[in-house]
């Protein structure tokens, strides 16, 4: 009895030994661990702040046209039924499909510029660029298709308002163009890398505004009667 109660106690010294100082495996699930404790739940916004507040700003500035727009509605109702008629739907559907396909293309910049491939970059962000210039065009024609039409701002209220919001959302596309090719060339100039390209982000976050700010216009003038 003597001799088993001497060999049960290495056995349990061992044991407490070893809860004592846990294994390597131990501790390297406690280091992992311990690393995504100290992540932020909440990471930063893309881009920088700056950018953010405009942005704000901007889509203030918008949530005020709409509600605008439904209140003349809401005194215009004749013109607000038969506007959307008079509209050319392929266009606008035409230039939904053109800025999603944009927004798009620069996410796989995004993609491309943290996985440190400037020139694949470069290509993406002016292919964003055509997607916006061919916005454009699609607008120029849809323009000059209702000046053939005979359709004025000055026919009624509704009218009046696609021509303000329209014109409005166009000039931001021209500046989310501007700032597109501008990182672009920044890019091309290897000022942005893998570990610094916040000015990129900032100027993907504001085109992505854009066309969110066209997904609502779309149905709102071309397809809610």
């Amino acid at each position: 009895m003597t001799e088993q109660a001497l060999d049960a106690k290495p056995e349990g010294e061992a044991k407490l030994a070893q809860e004592d100082n846990p294994s390597q495996e131990d501790k390297v699930s406690f280091e992992d661990n311990s690393a995504l404790e100290g992540k932020p739940l909440n990471p930063e916004p893309p881009g920088s702040m700056a950018v953010w507040v405009f942005i704000y700003a901007e889509l203030t500035e918008f949530g005020l046209f709409f509600i605008l727009f439904l209140v003349a509605k809401a005194h215009f109702p004749e013109d607000f039924s038969q506007g959307p008629a008079k509209l050319s739907t392929f266009a606008g559907l035409a230039n939904t499909l053109i800025l999603l396909t944009s927004s798009l293309c620069v996410v796989n910049a995004i993609r491309a510029i943290k996985s440190g491939k400037p020139r694949v970059t470069v290509n993406w962000l002016l292919l964003t660029i055509a997607a916006g210039a061919l916005y454009c065009g699609v607008k120029y024609w849809e323009y000059g298709r209702n000046e053939a039409l005979g359709i004025s701002p000055r026919d009624d209220y509704f009218i009046a308002a696609y021509y303000y919001i329209g014109f409005n959302h166009l000039l931001h596309v021209l500046i989310g163009m501007a700032s597109i090719g501008f990182v672009a060339t920044l890019t091309a100039l290897g000022f942005y890398d893998g570990q610094n390209h916040e000015g990129l982000e900032s100027a993907a976050t504001y085109w992505h505004m854009i066309d969110l700010v066209w997904i609502i216009i779309f149905p709102l003038l071309y397809v809610l009667h």
